[in-house]
């Protein structure tokens, strides 16, 4: 391999990685706070949304990531929508995450004595805020493990939406290996990309964990 192919291998895995970690990034933020969201909808006393939101748990829960991603990169242009990749892989992720990590914050939720919703309501709170003050950094205790367990699995999985070319580490393996047609040495290497990632952003949501929600992870 000469060191100019070298170099340019270089270059495109960390192109790889910058783009990874952005989509992940984004998905674990948006997906958090959308998924909390759901679960006290879930909660609330509106038997329509909460139909809802059980529908939209159950269809993303019970399909591939794959076919999830292809409906909305293929598929919804015959409806008139048509999405960069880019943008077509944040949504496919967000949604998807959203549905397993509204599942996880729900279980929390379950998991907080109900004399503490009786409580917060009896000091005159507002609901909102003693969801947000009272029962949520209880419920995060209980299921931060989890969270963070879903959030590093997506992270992985997102190597699944090279399949439209969006130009993560994955698919700027590929593109190197169709250069080089060194499949051992390209695909060697994002796995070991990928594992330090993997590892890093555990240690990462340790220390999140540790310091903001005194919740802990190993």
């Amino acid at each position: 391999m000469s060191l100019e192919v070298l170099k340019e291998a270089l270059s495109a895995i960390a192109q790889g990685v910058s783009m990874t970690l952005f989509l992940i990034s984004v998905t674990a933020v948006v997906g958090v706070v959308l998924s909390t969201l759901l679960a006290a909808t879930k909660r609330s006393g509106y038997r329509l949304l909460r139909v809802l939101v059980v529908c939209y748990v159950e269809l993303i829960r019970n399909t591939p990531f794959l076919v999830q991603l292809f409906f909305i990169y293929f598929g919804l242009p015959a409806l008139g929508i048509r999405l960069d990749p880019v943008y077509a892989a944040l949504l496919a992720m967000i949604l998807n995450v959203t549905a397993y990590t509204t599942e996880i914050i729900g279980a929390g939720l379950d998991a907080v004595p109900s004399g503490q919703w009786d409580a917060f309501q009896a000091l005159g709170l507002r609901k909102h805020i003693g969801f947000l003050k009272v029962i949520l950094p209880q419920a995060l205790i209980v299921i931060y493990p989890a969270l963070a367990s879903q959030i590093i699995i997506m992270m992985l999985e997102s190597a699944v939406v090279s399949q439209i070319a969006v130009r993560e580490l994955t698919h700027m393996a590929e593109l190197w290996q169709s250069k080089t047609y060194r499949a051992f040495e390209a695909y060697s290497v994002v796995a070991v990309i990928y594992l330090l990632m993997a590892i890093s952003m555990r240690r990462f949501l340790v220390a999140i964990g540790r310091r903001f929600i005194s919740a802990d992870i190993t």
